[in-house]
């Protein structure tokens, strides 16, 4: 009798478990949830993975979509919610780095709208602007209904960026042919 307890308690920890180990997924130490909720919607995620700087985690990334995808230019022009969540994982991050790092990214995936972009880039990277340290969370959103990216810091609104065009350049920072970090895209992209 004693087994049998024994034995049906063991099975029920391992189910437990794996519903838990289901609604997670650790990368580089960051629990990454599989779903998030954002404007009312549930969003799955896509892929996760750690952005690295010269031998140094930085922050471990993940990407959310309405509908999975592994194609980065469909992601990229689907007029679909989706979000980027980023939780910093160094107190090296900094808001001017970050900014900076933005910036850059923003210049390989805008091209040659970069100039046009400009002026929503820098009210983007304003609301980057805050102390930023190590366990920060950034959602950054994109909501089809109003063609804008919301920005969300540790579960606060900051504001948000208008437009479909700033949407994909954004997105583009990951999941271009330029990306930042061509690892960092395949992890993305659940490959």
């Amino acid at each position: 009798m004693k087994k049998i307890l024994l034995l049906l308690l063991f099975l029920l920890n391992i189910q437990f478990s794996t519903v838990s180990a289901q609604a997670t997924l650790e990368v580089n130490g960051v629990t990454v949830p599989r779903k998030i909720d954002f404007q009312d919607k549930v969003l799955q995620l896509n892929g996760a993975g750690g952005r690295s700087k010269m031998w140094l985690e930085v922050y471990v990334q993940a990407l959310y979509l309405s509908q999975l995808s592994q194609d980065p230019q469909f992601i990229i022009d689907s007029d679909t919610e989706m979000a980027i969540r980023i939780e910093i994982t160094s107190s090296m991050v900094s808001s001017s780095k970050l900014t900076k790092a933005m910036n850059a990214g923003f210049e390989k995936s805008a091209g040659s709208n970069f100039e046009e972009l400009r002026p929503r880039i820098e009210e983007f990277k304003t609301l980057l602007s805050d102390a930023i340290k190590e366990k920060d969370v950034f959602v950054l959103g994109y909501n089809p209904l109003d063609q804008s990216i919301y920005v969300i810091k540790n579960e606060v609104v900051k504001g948000k960026i208008s437009g479909f065009d700033f949407k994909k350049a954004l997105f583009g920072i990951w999941l271009s042919n330029k990306p930042v970090d061509e690892t960092l895209k395949k992890n993305l992209l659940g490959m």
